[in-house]
């Protein structure tokens, strides 16, 4: 696909972030997040049809371009940046955005060093005043909820290396008040 085909995809699908309480307030929303699928697509493609319909698609980075892909099965606004792996995309490295009332910042993760440890990652979380950092490339799956800060990895759904390698994604929920639940799944 040529680079003309994927921006028109983009901008079709990507929208500028809602301002706080825009979404979410009054109504529910299902956010699918994932990561690292370096171009090992299958379970996107089977999880994506058996979780649609979604209000919001977030990939934490390492598609290895196919941007277009996702952009256009989420059938959803989509939140894609590029991680390690990405060489020669043009996606973001990282981006700040609100979820209902949630401030997120979304990055691969490499550039705060959370193979060894996510203390770099969650003070820049903290120094940037984000109520939620989700994050990849470690290829581990990682919720946790905090009193001020919550820090998301999905894990892989392509190479999981967690216990069981099995491939993970992160469902996340505003429910009616806006309040956000957090599920993490395993295929």
């Amino acid at each position: 696909m040529d680079m003309r085909s994927l921006l028109s995809i983009s901008q079709r699908f990507r929208r500028p972030a809602p301002k706080s309480g825009e979404e979410g307030q009054g109504r529910q929303m299902r956010i699918l997040i994932i990561s690292d699928t370096h171009r090992r697509d299958e379970n996107f493609l089977k999880l994506i049809e058996r979780m649609k319909p979604l209000d919001m698609l977030i990939h934490c980075g390492d598609l290895e371009e196919n941007e277009a892909l996702f952009l256009e099965k989420a059938g959803c606004p989509a939140q894609i940046i590029a991680g390690n792996n990405d060489f020669f995309s043009s996606l973001p490295r990282e981006l700040e955005f609100n979820i209902g009332k949630y401030r997120v910042w979304l990055t691969h993760g490499h550039n705060y060093y959370v193979s060894m440890g996510d203390s770099i990652l969650k003070e820049e979380a903290k120094n940037r005043g984000v109520d939620i950092v989700m994050f990849g490339h470690t290829h581990r799956p990682v919720v946790e909820v905090g009193k001020t800060l919550t820090a998301l990895n999905p894990g892989s759904l392509s190479f999981p290396r967690q216990d069981g390698r099995k491939p993970s994604y992160i469902l996340m929920e505003l429910d009616k008040n806006g309040e956000a639940h957090y599920h993490l799944n395993f295929l």
